[in-house]
């Protein structure tokens, strides 16, 4: 994140934090005021090892803030920022594109889709984003403070790792990212922390991140613990970061494309979605086979003409409900049930 940090501190923080908090901004201390200026531009810019190659040099105002780039508190409330505000972008930008180029919108007409859901995806995602960014930039600070295995040269661990990194990574987060998922639904604190997510019976790619903002952050865990355990690239890191949350909108696309017996894709994930007690994968159906927790997805899916008909909404929504009345008793499965007679116009 110190390559993140380093571009946005040219282009935004500089300007921000010198207009905010400049080096004047107590006069009853010019003095001192003026040494620590000098102080200042004597030292070094940290945390800016790519912006020169993007045409970008040290903000001419990078030197007329109290609070220093190498300042922890500054940094730390700029990778808040980044991470809430890049969250944001990237759930907008990829989920719409998914939404109007992926997803079938015949799913509006599903006994279980409800009424006004895709505002009320995108309003769970806004409350819980700057929770999830709260959570996840202690993480980031200190991986920019060198704590973590990130590296930037890449013959530190010789070419085969750079490409070996890849595969370990995505093994790692999906067996965890399994347990985790898994965890959260013991009945101890699945009402709590999870079952907001499975409001969503039949999820569009704005369900993607509407989470309760400690159920997002806890399957986020393995993500972050990578690079502290296992070398990681920089730019590699960046990478998966980005590819993790397009992979979190893709699953619930409701395009049903990937038949497959390893890939956990948008027909795997749907079937969590309306039967609760299986597929709690990410990537992959490994740890749901290997732990009796996977569930082939229904064949009607696969086909545009039964995927949306009649007979497989049917034994969807009975399955469905007799399932969460096992989960969360006799009258629960009643809240998600739609008002037939109301025209979703989403």
């Amino acid at each position: 994140m110190d390559y993140v940090l380093g571009v946005a501190d040219n282009l935004f923080f500089d300007t921000i934090y010198a207009t905010l908090l400049p080096t004047g901004s107590f006069p009853g201390l010019a003095g001192a005021n003026d040494t620590l200026k000098r102080e200042y531009m004597d030292a070094p810019i940290v945390n800016d090892p790519i912006s020169h190659f993007l045409g970008l040099g040290p903000s001419p105002r990078a030197y007329e803030s109290l609070l220093r780039r190498g300042d922890w508190e500054r940094q730390a409330f700029s990778l808040f920022l980044i991470t809430w505000i890049f969250g944001i972008i990237i759930y907008f930008v990829f989920s719409s594109l998914s939404y109007f180029l992926i997803f079938d919108k015949d799913t509006f007409k599903h006994p279980k889709f409800l009424k006004n859901q895709i505002r009320q995806e995108m309003a769970q995602t806004m409350c819980s984003l700057p929770v999830m960014a709260v959570f996840t930039a202690p993480f980031f600070l200190a991986e920019v403070r060198g704590y973590s295995k990130l590296y930037a040269d890449v013959e530190l661990y010789g070419k085969w790792y750079l490409w070996f990194q890849f595969p370990l990574f995505l093994m790692f987060t999906d067996f965890w990212i399994y347990l985790i998922h898994r965890g959260l639904h013991h009945k101890s604190i699945y009402k709590t922390i999870h079952k907001p997510h499975h409001k969503w019976i039949m999820p569009t790619p704005f369900a993607s991140h509407a989470f309760h903002p400690v159920d997002g952050f806890s399957q986020s865990i393995p993500y972050h613990v990578f690079p502290f355990i296992f070398p990681l690239h920089k730019f590699a890191y960046i990478g998966l970061f980005i590819f993790i949350n397009v992979w979190t909108i893709m699953i619930h696309d409701g395009e049903y494309v990937a038949n497959s017996p390893i890939v956990n894709g948008a027909a795997c994930h749907t079937m969590h979605h309306l039967y609760f007690n299986y597929n709690y994968g990410q990537y992959t159906t490994l740890w749901d086979r290997l732990l009796g927790s996977y569930r082939k997805p229904n064949m009607e899916l696969f086909y545009k003409e039964t995927k949306m008909g009649k007979d497989e909404w049917e034994k969807q929504v009975k399955e469905m409900e007799k399932v969460v009345k096992e989960v969360e008793g006799d009258d629960s499965f009643r809240e998600y049930a739609v008002d037939a007679s109301h025209k979703k116009t989403e």
